[in-house]
């Protein structure tokens, strides 16, 4: 039996949707990876490597007579220790506050493009799955895609958004760790 346009069709939408999805779900992760990473300030640098050298400094002077300037190296590196925290602290705020402003906007596309997709395709079967593969399921499958045809059962638009979503998620944590 051949296959009619229709099931290609079908079969190209389902396709495309989970693209989609794959695609907002690796969005929300290089976001999630890049707040972890973090990024580090040309300041935040160079106060690191000030404060590396001064402890390195201090550890040098191991005798009694020099003791003092130890202690003065030791207070200069807490010194700027404090001040990293307060360029970090900031610099983490920004970051967060770009962060949220990102992290809504994806959320907000996510909602408008999953709501168009469910509109587009809300009374119309997405793909065609055998009877036998989703056998205590059909029925939660083909939530508003009409019942079963030819031993295959219709799957609708939301519950295929939310196996593309389980799936992709999954996918995109393993390949971009």
């Amino acid at each position: 039996m051949a296959d009619s346009p229709d099931d290609h069709e079908k079969s190209l939408a389902a396709l495309l949707v989970f693209l989609i999805v794959v695609a907002f779900q690796s969005l929300s992760r290089y976001l999630e990876l890049y707040q972890k990473k973090g990024s580090m300030t040309a300041a935040e640098v160079q106060l690191r490597a000030e404060i590396k050298q001064l402890l390195k400094e201090a550890g040098s002077y191991s005798q009694p007579s020099t003791f003092a300037q130890a202690a003065k190296l030791k207070r200069m590196a807490a010194a700027k220790e404090r001040e990293l925290t307060k360029i970090q602290q900031t610099h983490g705020n920004k970051m967060k506050l770009s962060h949220d402003a990102y992290a809504k906007a994806l959320m907000l596309a996510k909602v408008v493009v999953y709501g168009m997709l469910s509109f587009w395709f809300w009374r119309i079967p997405i793909a065609a799955i055998s009877g036998r593969l989703v056998q205590p399921f059909g029925r939660v499958l083909s939530w508003r895609a009409g019942g079963p045809t030819n031993d295959n059962v219709m799957v609708g638009i939301i519950p295929w958004l939310i196996v593309s979503t389980r799936v992709s998620k999954i996918v995109v944590r393993k390949v971009l760790k």
